[in-house]
């Protein structure tokens, strides 16, 4: 079973992706660090982050791992733990710039795919474009959104949280800035995929969504069943 997780910055897609992994015993792909690991590669070299040309040669030879059960995932570049670096909201803004350079997308999207589809029992995606790119065919698709200052504000806490300092101006800047990077890009821009279940999570709580996404699986899980 493939179930791919779409939607904006700070919309919960990681937190829920990986529960929802969990519950239902599948591999989890967080697409999202595999994008913030290029953008750590790129900013360790001080390298140009407009110069697609080597940004995408990072991207080639960059060897990325996710590794570990859901909740404690490890992301591995080149063979080091760098989990905790591609958290930064310096390497998540890069993440955002290279993320609209066509060959990164593609040499990524590749990777996902052979993922995926290599999982015994299947995976849980989440990113920008998994139910209208890289698993188009996907046995369920969500939409995760909320509002921007919704989003934010959970990102805020989270960064206090981890002891990194900054503001929730800075925060909600952030997002708009994702946001409109995300929509504009001429490749895979963020969107809704026809068949997506849509759900807004600014006025629910982690585990009244998780609750809803579990329900809507095991009815799929059930027609498939019937229909085999």
């Amino acid at each position: 079973m493939i179930i791919a997780i779409d939607g904006p910055s700070g919309a919960g897609k990681s937190t829920l992706g990986k529960m929802l992994a969990k519950e239902l015993g599948l591999l989890y792909l967080d697409t999202g660090a595999m994008y913030r690991a290029v953008g750590l590669a790129v900013l360790e070299a001080s390298v140009d982050e407009e110069n697609e040309e080597i940004v995408v040669e990072f991207a080639q030879k960059a060897k990325i791992e996710l590794v570990g059960e859901p909740e404690n995932l490890q992301v591995l570049l080149n063979g080091t733990d760098v989990s905790t670096e591609i958290r930064s909201a310096q390497v998540g803004q890069l993440a955002s710039i290279v993320s609209t350079i066509s060959d990164v997308r593609k040499i990524l999207v590749e990777h996902q795919r052979r993922l995926g589809e290599n999982a015994p029992k299947g995976c849980v995606l989440d990113g920008r474009d998994i139910g209208t790119v890289v698993f188009p065919n996907a046995d369920v698709k969500f939409f995760l959104t909320a509002k921007p200052e919704a989003r934010a504000q959970r990102r805020f806490k989270e960064d206090l949280q981890k002891g990194r300092t900054t503001t929730f101006e800075q925060t909600l800047e952030e997002i708009n800035q994702r946001d409109e990077r995300d929509v504009s890009r001429a490749d895979s821009p963020l969107m809704i995929a026809e068949d997506a279940i849509v759900i807004d999570t600014s006025e629910m709580d982690l585990t009244e969504v998780f609750e809803q996404m579990v329900r809507v699986v095991r009815e799929r899980q059930k027609m498939n069943y019937e229909t085999s």
